[in-house]
C-alpha cells in the first residue's frame, strides 16, 4: 500500500492522503503501515481523535461491507484489527480528553450471545477520549449483568452492541430489565452494530440507535447536554449512595 507523496505536497493533501492510508491500512491487514501511518499523522499535527474516527474507523467499516458481503470472514477480520490496535496504540496518548465532559456515566457492552467487540471497543475509546467515565462490561454480557451494573452506578448511560441478529432479542430484554428494576428513567440506552437500525431501536424501546462511534459520540454528548436528564441521572446517582 505505498502511495507515493510529493515534494510539493500541501498540509490538505498529506492530511487525505493518511486519513485514506490509515483506511486501506486496517482494510489491507497491514499492521506495520497502520503503525507507520500514526505515527505520521502525529507528526504532521493531525488530531488524534480525527485520525481514528476519519482513519481507522472508516477503515473497519469497509471490512465490515466485505464481511457483509462473504469477502472477508474471521481471521481476516481479527488481522484487520490487529492493525487498528496497533494504530491506536499510538495515537491514544495523543488522544484530547474533552474538559468538562463525562456527567452521565457509559455502561457498555456487548450483549449476552455475541463476542464480536471490535465496534464497542472504538466507541469506548471514542466515548474515553470525549472525557466519559466509561464502564467497559466486555463481550456476551448477560442481560442481568447490564442491571446489576446500572444499580451500582445508579443513572447515565446505556450502551449495547451486537454484529449477530440472533441476538437482537436480548436487546430488547435489556430495556425490558431496566424497566422492570425501576431503573429505565435514570439511564439513556443507545443501541448499535451491523444488523441494528433505527426502527429496531424504537420498536423495543431504546432512546437512540448508533450508526457508528462518532455517532454514538454524538449522541452520548447530546444527552449530556440535556440539562433535565443530566440532573435526574445525577440525583438517582446521590440518592442511591447515601443509602
Amino acid at each position: 500500500m505505498n502511495q507515493s507523496v510529493g515534494a510539493d505536497e500541501g498540509p490538505a493533501a498529506r492530511r487525505e492522503r493518511i486519513l485514506a492510508g490509515l483506511a486501506d491500512a486496517v482494510d489491507q491487514m497491514d499492521e506495520k503501515s497502520a503503525v507507520q501511518l500514526a505515527r505520521e499523522a502525529l507528526q504532521a499535527g493531525l488530531d488524534a481523535y480525527e485520525a481514528v474516527t476519519e482513519g481507522l474507523s472508516k477503515g473497519m467499516a469497509l471490512v465490515s461491507e466485505k464481511y457483509d458481503k462473504g469477502i472477508y470472514f474471521v481471521p481476516e477480520i481479527l488481522l484487520c484489527a490487529d492493525a487498528m490496535y496497533a494504530a491506536i496504540e499510538v495515537l491514544r496518548p495523543h488522544l484530547k480528553v474533552r474538559e468538562g465532559a463525562g456527567s452521565a456515566p457509559v455502561i457498555i457492552g456487548v450483549i449476552e450471545g455475541d463476542v464480536h467487540d471490535i465496534g464497542k471497543n472504538i466507541v469506548r475509546l471514542m466515548l474515553e477520549a470525549a472525557g466519559f467515565t466509561v464502564h467497559d462490561l466486555g463481550n456476551d454480557v448477560p442481560v442481568s449483568r447490564f442491571v446489576e451494573k446500572a444499580r451500582e452506578v445508579g443513572g447515565g448511560i446505556v450502551a449495547a452492541s451486537t454484529l449477530m441478529s440472533t441476538t437482537m432479542v436480548n436487546m430488547e430484554r435489556l430495556v425490558a430489565a431496566l424497566r422492570d428494576a425501576g431503573l429505565r428513567d435514570r439511564f439513556r440506552v443507545m443501541i448499535g452494530g451491523g444488523p441494528v437500525s433505527a426502527s429496531f431501536a424504537r420498536r423495543i424501546g431504546a432512546d437512540a440507535y448508533g450508526s457508528s462511534a462518532m455517532e454514538a459520540v454524538r449522541i452520548a454528548t447530546a444527552w449530556e447536554t440535556d440539562v433535565t436528564f443530566s440532573r435526574r441521572a445525577c440525583a438517582a446517582r446521590v440518592v442511591d449512595k447515601g443509602r
